[in-house]
């Protein structure tokens, strides 16, 4: 039987829930609690120390956000999957850990070659754990969830995969826009670099784990390897760094980011991953292409 038909045969109710735009509402309203209460638990935790604090407040964040995921937002649509699996979770988590780590040292090494970031000392290491709780793990986790676990998913069920990875890419950079030190143009980089990179990273893999290890990666060699601001905030890194020169080469104070070289260097692994994606017939129709197919042709895959 065809999911045509069976969508058919369910009571109106049913339907209505499980289309994809208010599964998505469903998805996000839960997503919004579940922060909520985490924050409201946080305020519980005993003073313990910067570190133990950060800690703990990370664990609540992200274990029951995660929880809350795995319970109900998996649950919900037409088609419910689970894109946090256990099936290739490290494989694909230290792919885009090493990726993350290996595009933002590019996108320095090409700084330092054009005079925009220079080191002018080292090493620190007092703010390892910190930064690795703050910067790295709990941002990866929570905005990875949201933007390609559920705003990608079901926008992409709904207007397809283009239509997913334009308007994610666009409310990513869009995010970035409250940011310390944010401009437009730092905005516009964000959506096209990072959005473009991590919703087709989510795209080659249908998993959540590869964009989490790239958004982590990504965050924790910019601000505590190379000093260089996160999204427009400050960081203590290994080495003392600066950035000068030119903006639109140096970021400026919002960091290399909202550079061009950042610009070019992920955003053509970002299209690069786009095509395998592509190559793999991941590439989702709109909803109503899909059904349509389907009612024409009770053999129709949901895939182009």
């Amino acid at each position: 039987m065809t999911e045509a038909h069976v969508s058919e045969e369910r009571p109106i109710w049913r339907r209505i829930v499980d289309f994809p735009l208010v599964a998505m509402v469903f998805a996000i309203l839960l997503y919004a609690f579940a922060t909520a209460f985490a924050v409201q638990l946080g305020k519980l935790v005993p003073p313990i120390g910067a570190i133990g604090t950060a800690a703990a407040h990370a664990i609540i964040a992200v274990g029951l956000v995660f929880a809350v995921y795995k319970l109900a937002i998996a649950r919900l649509g037409e088609r419910p999957r689970d894109d946090l699996p256990a099936r290739r979770a490290v494989t694909n988590l230290g792919l885009g850990l090493a990726a993350g780590f290996v595009i933002f040292s590019a996108v320095v090494g090409v700084a330092a070659v054009a005079d925009v970031y220079n080191i002018s000392g080292c090493c620190s290491t007092r703010e390892l754990a910190m930064n690795l709780i703050t910067v790295a793990i709990v941002p990866a986790f929570m905005e990875e969830l949201l933007f390609r676990g559920i705003l990608f998913r079901w926008i992409e069920e709904f207007g397809g995969s283009w239509a997913a990875l334009i308007v994610t890419s666009a409310l990513f950079g869009l995010a970035h826009i409250f940011n310390p030190n944010a401009t437009w143009f730092a905005s516009f980089a964000i959506a096209v670099e990072a959005g473009v990179l991590l919703g087709a990273a989510y795209m080659l893999t249908r998993s959540l784990w590869m964009p989490i290890g790239l958004h982590a990666a990504w965050n924790f060699t910019q601000g505590f390897i190379f000093d260089v601001p996160v999204s427009g905030i400050n960081q203590e890194g290994l080495v003392d760094a600066s950035l000068s020169g030119p903006e639109l080469l140096s970021g400026g104070t919002f960091g290399l980011e909202a550079s061009v070289i950042a610009l070019v260097i992920a955003t053509a692994v970002g299209v690069w991953l786009v095509v395998l994606a592509v190559r793999r017939g991941e590439l989702m129709q709109p909803w109503w292409v899909r059904r349509r197919k389907q009612l024409d042709d009770p053999l129709a895959q949901t895939f182009a």
